[in-house]
């Protein structure tokens, strides 16, 4: 503790730094609560630093927590909105386009089962198609491949 006390700017400059690389790397940028912390010690640190504040830990303390408060006042809807910004563009898996003859017929109610790449898919179609016909993965999701029949 001593030594946190002798080198508080430099101190809260690291702890703020790791709060912000905490939330941003494990936490993923999702509740900001770190990051607003984590800037506001930066900030107290430099204050500190630079001598505008008392070199204690009662007025790092209180400096810390209000500029907490400035940050999360100021910031908070700038960072919901850009975290509301996500694309809704469909990816590409590399099940997409793959073509197979169906061994079961398929159809809305029907989802008989597809060994392929080492796992058993469930195999969901819109509208019927009869066994024997040929097929090609529209979309892939978890343990589903979504089918529909190949003109010929």
């Amino acid at each position: 503790m001593d030594f946190f006390t002798n080198n508080l700017a430099q101190s809260l400059f690291v702890v703020g730094l790791i709060f912000m690389v905490v939330e941003v790397m494990v936490l993923g940028f999702s509740t900001f609560v770190l990051f607003f912390v984590g800037l506001a010690a930066m900030v107290t640190g430099a204050l500190l630093y630079l001598g505008i504040l008392p070199d204690s830990v009662l007025s790092a303390m209180f400096s810390t927590g209000i500029l907490t408060l400035i940050a999360a006042l100021l910031l908070w809807k700038p960072l919901k909105r850009m975290q509301s910004n996500v694309s809704v563009k469909k990816t590409k898996s590399d099940f997409t386009n793959h073509c197979f003859i169906l061994k079961e017929a398929v159809s809305p109610t029907q989802s008989p089962k597809h060994h392929y790449s080492g796992v058993e898919w469930a195999l969901i179609s819109e509208k019927p198609i009869a066994a024997g016909t040929k097929v090609e993965v529209t979309m892939a999701e978890v343990g589903k491949l979504h089918i529909k029949a190949v003109e010929p």
